[in-house]
């Protein structure tokens, strides 16, 4: 068992004498959320360098100190006592994204295989582990790249969608990926290494990535189409959205289907009658019952215990135990059925 406390006084010694005002001390993590409720991280880092990853790296193996990769906070749910570790965000550091040229050859991976020339119509994207989805979406629709247009309305970042093989709109992670670059957090000496799409492990909402792996970069295949028809196919995926889905103080969608294409959590959530359900400063919303909402000013442990208490209810009336999307951290309990590990590292 770690001794958070001794831990931290440590990390922060080592980054403070390798990062010197790069460190911040009690920096609020709500307003990096997309809840924007919950309270500060003890260190944070906004990482420009992979000297300054490291240096993170280098200081968590040897203090122990946990550490969180934060992308755009759309998926998290950071508790009212804030987190005892190392928040980081990779934003700055990768945060790229480069289009290549058009090519003929359906496998290529890089500008540099050859294949690549006019009149193609297979063109590799590469985009940083910081960007966000949407921005890369109207981006790559600019650019009359279709096959990623889903991403518009997904409030992620690369590295986070990568993990979870982010999807929507009848598409997914999985079906354009070609490969990820990673930075492994238990090896910081290693230089950063690519993971083939294939060995990813990519699944409904899930990946087989080890949590001490940070998505650095992932590169995309996509089809040349029509500018126009790919930014009206975005319209189109952004009014859906807005007609169907609450704004607000959310994370989008907290459970994943049970069934993918058969038994959608929203439904079952829904049939109980639970759309309004409500404790404290959080509910479920009226708009679309797999999105829970927090009130402004409100409180992560209201919003945990709707999450519970939503769960509680369908497995008592189904029998089926709802996975979560949503990255508990700060928590005295971890979440067993979240699709992913809140600490880097942990198992």
């Amino acid at each position: 068992m770690i001794d958070v406390a001794s831990a931290l006084a440590a990390a922060d010694t080592l980054l403070g004498e390798r990062l010197g005002e790069r460190l911040v001390r009690d920096a609020p993590l709500a307003s990096m959320t997309t809840y924007r409720v919950g309270g500060t991280a003890s260190l944070f880092v906004d990482v420009s360098s992979l000297d300054e990853l490291v240096a993170v790296a280098e200081t968590r193996l040897e203090t122990g100190v946990p550490v969180i990769v934060i992308g755009r906070g759309s998926n998290m749910l950071v508790a009212d006592a804030g987190f005892r570790g190392v928040a980081i965000s990779i934003v700055n550091l990768a945060g790229h994204i480069d289009i290549g040229l058009p090519s003929t050859d359906p496998s290529v991976a890089s500008q540099s295989d050859e294949g690549w020339g006019p009149g193609g119509s297979i063109v590799s994207v590469t985009a940083g582990g910081g960007v966000a989805l949407p921005v890369l979406a109207r981006r790559t629709a600019a650019a009359g790249l279709t096959g990623f247009e889903w991403a518009v309305g997904v409030p992620g970042t690369i590295g986070g969608a990568v993990r979870m093989n982010a999807g929507g709109h009848g598409s997914d992670m999985a079906a354009c990926l070609v490969d990820v670059t990673v930075f492994d957090m238990d090896h910081p000496a290693s230089k950063p290494q690519p993971i083939p799409v294939d060995g990813l492990g990519l699944r409904f909402r899930a990946s087989s990535l080890p949590s001490s792996d940070v998505v650095l970069e992932a590169r995309l295949r996509l089809a040349v189409g029509e500018r126009e028809q790919a930014e009206a196919n975005i319209a189109e995926i952004v009014h859906w959205r807005r007609e169907h889905q609450p704004g607000g103080q959310n994370c989008g969608s907290v459970f994943v289907n049970p069934v993918p294409g058969e038994i959608a959590a929203g439904r079952l959530i829904d049939e109980l009658g639970l759309r309004g359900f409500r404790i404290g400063s959080a509910w479920v919303s009226e708009k679309h019952a797999n999105f829970i909402q927090a009130g402004e000013g409100g409180s992560a442990a209201d919003v945990r215990a709707v999450m519970e208490a939503v769960r509680t209810r369908v497995a008592e009336a189904t029998g089926l135990r709802l996975r979560s999307e949503v990255r508990l951290v700060g928590f005295d309990d971890a979440d067993p059925s979240s699709f992913s590990e809140v600490e880097v590292g942990r198992a």
